[in-house]
């Protein structure tokens, strides 16, 4: 049977040492899943950097060890999955173990390790479960206090998170602690230093390596990539990735890659091109451009209800959308934060849009393009026709919107997202990701804000 360790923790940040236990332990399992945790009541420092950023950082550290996944789903539902709710999703699919440190199990000969005494259902789990004893250098335990079902692992390396962000507040030196991807991200948005990271940093990519997409359907994009092709690397040995082609070329490229949480800089072979750069960038005297501006743009999480009664999920990062599937117009029914707000909605459809998807579909249907970093997203109707007077809504990063149909056997409607079709829905739950972003580097001269603003005032 598939044997699966899990590896749950605050990892905040994520260090050497967590990484190095993630290694050892794809020795002894088929897969290991780490899992970040959400929010705790009993330890308020994992609020202290909020989730997005934290979920990035897992994804450097672990995303490219072989054997590895890394489960975001306690953020994405901002909860903290325990051990027995853990042990229930998987146990069923397989042989599951539980990654512990050895002070956890201390006492457990007389039933008063932690486990025992302040797990959730922890003397259940202690008898029935398979735990993964972690024991580091110089931590002597009893061999009596083990669980019945446990494994012993050898952990030669030390750390601890709070070390690192101790160190951090006080701007020390932490290059021995950390990946260096996640050393240079934590710098850039201020974390664990600033009360409030930021969205967007300058800096540079001079001298950094990247690996290039292209359109190979656009020939301006060929042209333009041709040049860059001898620089290119391969995606694992990149810092940055390059987009050579449309706005459609870089909505697919995330698809592909933010899990990858490398930064995304685009050189524009199509039209507007709002998410990339101008083609002079691509100039081999300026590129890798040393002046830029890097801003991580916020995701969508897109719950998706089909004919059948299943739920699938999606990430967008412009926009989702539901639209009449057949001639007849759409009959949808608008919720809010749980408060039914349009209770018929008679259209061709509704969309829902980032800050930075609002330059695109939405903005065709006449809603105004907000700035890139406007702590806000945009409901809009496609050609509404009831209620009259309606066309969209600004909505708080906090919200959560549902779009329903109120008739799907005669009025079907289908599902987009980033123009790729989801096929015919019942209904779509969206709200901003507490995971999922996307970074774009822009020069400093062509920046994204420059594009909008000129937008607005009729540039």
């Amino acid at each position: 049977m598939h044997r699966l360790a899990i590896f749950g923790g605050s990892f905040n940040p994520p260090g050497h040492h967590h990484a190095q236990i993630a290694r050892v332990m794809t020795q002894h399992f088929d897969e290991v899943r780490v899992i970040p945790c959400g929010p705790r009541p009993d330890k308020p420092i994992t609020d202290s950097v909020p989730p997005v950023y934290r979920a990035t950082l897992a994804d450097i550290v672990f995303g490219g060890i072989p054997g590895v996944v890394v489960d975001l789903s306690d953020f994405e539902r901002e909860t903290f999955s325990r051990n027995f709710e853990l042990q229930e999703r998987f146990e069923k699919e397989h042989e599951l173990w539980h990654v512990v440190g050895a002070d956890l199990i201390a006492g457990g000969a007389c039933g008063e390790s932690a486990i025992q005494r302040t797990w959730a259902h922890g003397a259940e789990l202690w008898q029935r479960a398979n735990f993964a004893v972690m024991k580091r250098p110089g931590f002597e335990f009893d061999e009596k206090d083990l669980p019945p079902h446990a494994q012993i692992i050898e952990i030669l390396v030390e750390g601890a998170s709070t070390t690192i962000r101790d160190r951090l507040s006080r701007g020390e030196n932490v290059e021995h602690l950390l990946h260096p991807r996640a050393l240079a991200y934590i710098e850039r948005y201020g974390l664990y230093r600033a009360p409030i990271p930021g969205t967007w940093a300058r800096g540079t990519l001079e001298g950094a390596k990247f690996f290039l997409q292209a359109d190979g359907r656009n020939p301006k994009a060929r042209e333009l990539a041709a040049p860059l092709e001898k620089q290119h690397v391969e995606a694992c040995d990149a810092d940055f990735i390059t987009v050579v082609g449309g706005d459609g070329a870089m909505l697919r490229s995330i698809r592909e890659h933010w899990r990858a949480r490398l930064p995304f800089f685009g050189i524009n072979a199509g039209h507007l091109g709002f998410l990339l750069n101008g083609p002079d960038q691509v100039a081999e005297h300026a590129f890798p451009p040393r002046d830029v501006i890097f801003r991580q743009l916020p995701m969508l999480f897109l719950e998706f209800e089909d004919r059948e009664g299943k739920t699938h999920t999606a990430h967008g990062f412009n926009d989702a959308w539901i639209e009449r599937s057949t001639s007849q117009s759409a009959w949808l029914e608008v919720i809010v934060n749980d408060v039914p707000r349009i209770p018929k909605l008679v259209s061709d459809g509704a969309l829902v849009a980032t800050a930075a998807g609002s330059t695109a579909y939405a903005r065709s249907m006449g809603a105004a393009p907000l700035l890139a970093d406007t702590p806000a997203w945009l409901l809009v109707g496609s050609n509404v026709l009831e209620p009259a007077h309606w066309r969209s809504a600004l909505l708080s990063p906090d919200t959560t919107v549902e779009i329903r149909s109120l008739d799907p056997q005669h009025r079907p409607v289908e599902a987009f997202v980033d123009g790729q079709s989801i096929g015919e829905v019942v209904s779509m739950r969206a709200r901003l990701s507490r995971a999922a972003a996307a970074e774009l580097v822009f020069c400093a001269s062509h920046d994204m804000a420059e594009k909008i603003a000129a937008i607005q005032f009729g540039a």
